[in-house]
């Protein structure tokens, strides 16, 4: 198997401090491969010293030319102002270029005189024959179909990039790249504001790639699908597990337990060293003590020699000792964790709110919710689902109040306190310095402020940040701090779990399966979707929603037996056909038993029908062992 790409003691530092060291990896072809790792840890950073666009210590081989590389950044480099098609197009990388020569070739040739036109025309032959080696009209081609997979038809294709949303940005970014059909492809967070529609396009595309694939992703469902193997981002190591995220998992818990048991087994090994240590030294200075008080020569020899075996044991065992403090496993350490509990006051009111009727536009677009009904209820755990544009976020603000629908109305409970939380990060005072902000609260002390901080993982001088100057992780979870303060009744969480790395995500999932109080949720999360929901509203374009009572396993097992009975109405209608068909062609054949066939023509017909004789009751055996096994 060739490998792509090799690192070797592969280092980095960031403003005096080490952020990596003594990295090693090898790439092989056909692997595609998921890099986990914490917020912060230098992921982003290690991708970009694999491309050569950032320095870093070690060596890196790369057994590819770098044109035949493809890379998605986390943030695009595209001009705003730049339109959609040609932002598409820029991401294939050298088609790219040599469609952008040609174009300006074609306005120089236009516009030149009668002594520049040999030399242009010779370049525009020369630029030509690479388009046509890169098979450029069939990439144009690719292009379009893709990006009107994706959801982008070609309305979209001369808008200004910037007017896109964040989802379809990503997928317009996407189409480019995957059409271009590199070698081996880099994602940073291909993820980002993908609907669940999109996602799974993604995942069978990159699960049929014929390429080499690396990439950062938080999504654990997208990796199960994606990846084969998994590498874990450590600042001194890089260590590959086969398989997904599950099976990544699953390797992770075997290897705590057998360092927890190794640990153990050492830690008792150890105790009964030291104690025969001790025993003979104990043994030792009480033969020598003996030896000195005896006179007599006979004696006094027999103690010496007992002295000096027990002197040569001694040292057998500390050498033993040593060894086991070389080969010694360090005990298992719990790494930090987001250790909150999310307490929701309750109302003692079975109603929390409901729309009614409710149909809403926002001014001069078409309707984007058409009357919907629902009422949350105490104790409820509402997933709203649906693809970018639906209108999910608009239905959050709509039942917290912070918009009003255009027809219908929103009943909310007089007691009701709704806990909020914005994919945004809206609301949060930025200007203010985190310890202050807790501090601003009754009764809290500046130990107990630490104390909450600490809980939420900021330490030390991290509490003395501007909130404006926090990562959006950290900002998250500031979030997140604020609702714990909150009081609320319901928790209305709108992507919770954006830009957090999967450790956190999974603490952040189990705080929120724990927490008491109603639920209203919109996540791209497929597993916190599962975990969390015990209720469904589907949002479709063109604003209709469904209801679904049941959580994602329950909706996933419906459907499969949805499928199963129009298999079985499909197969029942096949069958039926089938045995009339054959009904047709046996009858005439009875018949005409004892008929005898002079015409070449005839003797062909009746060869064709008893071919399709045999052919029906071959395909009306399928049918049947196929319902026997339903």
């Amino acid at each position: 198997m060739m490998t792509m790409v090799r690192l070797h003691e592969v280092s980095k530092e960031w403003n005096g401090n080490e952020l990596f060291a003594g990295l090693n990896l090898e790439i092989n072809e056909g692997e595609r491969l998921a890099i986990l790792g914490r917020n912060g840890c230098g992921k982003t950073t290690l991708l970009s010293i694999i491309l050569g666009e950032e320095e870093g210590g070690g060596r890196i081989e790369r057994h590819i030319p770098q044109q035949e590389w493809g890379f998605m950044r986390q943030r695009s480099l595209i001009k705003p102002e730049m339109n959609v098609l040609d932002a598409v197009r820029q991401e294939s990388g050298r088609i790219y270029e040599v469609k952008r020569d040609l174009e300006l070739l074609e306005q120089r040739m236009s516009n030149s005189g009668a002594a520049d036109e040999q030399r242009l025309l010779e370049a525009y032959t020369i630029a030509m024959e690479q388009y046509e080696q890169l098979n450029g009209y069939m990439w144009e081609t690719e292009v379009e179909k893709v990006l009107t997979r994706l959801g982008l038809s070609s309305e979209h294709w001369n808008r200004p990039y910037h007017s896109l949303s964040g989802g379809q940005k990503t997928k317009a970014r996407l189409a480019g790249l995957l059409v271009s059909k590199p070698k081996f492809l880099i994602l940073d967070e291909p993820t980002n504001h993908l609907d669940e529609e999109s996602m799974r396009w993604l995942e069978e595309w990159l699960s049929a790639y014929a390429g080499t694939l690396l990439f950062v992703s938080h999504d654990r469902t997208f990796i199960d699908q994606v990846a084969t193997g998994v590498i874990e981002f450590s600042p001194d190591a890089l260590t590959k597990y086969k398989g997904g995220y599950t099976d990544y998992k699953g390797h992770k818990e075997r290897e705590l337990r057998e360092q927890e048991a190794t640990y153990r087994k050492q830690e008792l090994e150890r105790k009964a060293l030291e104690e025969t240590i001790r025993n003979y030294q104990q043994w030792f200075h009480q033969a020598h003590n003996s030896a000195s008080d005896v006179e007599v020569k006979i004696t006094q020899s027999f103690y010496k020699a007992k002295a000096n075996k027990n002197i040569s044991r001694y040292h057998a065992k500390q050498k033993q000792l040593e060894r086991l403090e070389k080969e010694r496993v360090d005990k298992p350490r719990e790494t930090a964790k987001l250790n909150m509990e999310l307490q929701v006051n309750t109302l003692a009111a079975r109603q929390l709110f409901a729309l009614e009727d409710v149909s809403f536009a926002y001014p001069g677009s078409q309707t984007l919710l058409h009357h919907i009904r629902i009422a949350v209820e105490r104790g409820d755990r509402l997933a709203v689902r649906g693809s970018n544009g639906t209108g999910k976020t608009t239905l959050l603000k709509l039942m917290i109040g912070e918009l009003e629908p255009s027809q219908g109305k929103v009943t909310r409970h007089p007691q009701l306190k709704v806990g909020y939380f914005s994919q945004e990060l809206e609301g949060l005072p930025e200007s203010e310095i985190l310890l202050d902000s807790l501090l601003s609260l009754p009764s809290m002390t500046q130990s107990a402020a630490r104390t909450i901080l600490g809980c939420f993982l900021f330490s030390r001088d991290d509490v003395f940040k501007r909130i404006g100057d926090l990562s959006m992780g950290e900002k998250c979870r500031v979030a997140f701090l604020r609702l714990y303060f909150g009081g609320s009744n319901v928790l209305v969480l709108d992507e919770p779990t954006n830009y957090l790395d999967i450790d956190t995500q999974e603490v952040m999932e189990n705080i929120l399966k724990q927490a008491s109080g109603a639920l209203v949720l919109v996540s791209h999360d497929r597993m916190l979707t599962k975990v969390l929901a015990s209720r469904l509203l589907d949002l479709e374009p063109g604003g209709k929603a469904t209801l679904y009572e049941g959580g994602v396993e329950d909706w996933e097992q419906s459907i499969k037996l949805r499928e199963s009975a129009l298999e079985v109405r499909e197969s029942d209608d096949e069958r039926l056909r089938l045995e009339m068909r054959l009904s047709e062609l046996l009858s005439p054949m009875n018949s005409a038993g004892n008929d005898v066939l002079t015409k070449p023509d005839d003797v062909i017909e009746r060869a064709a029908e008893v071919a399709e004789v045999r052919e029906i009751q071959r395909r009306l055996k399928q049918l049947h062992e196929l319902r026997k096994h339903k």
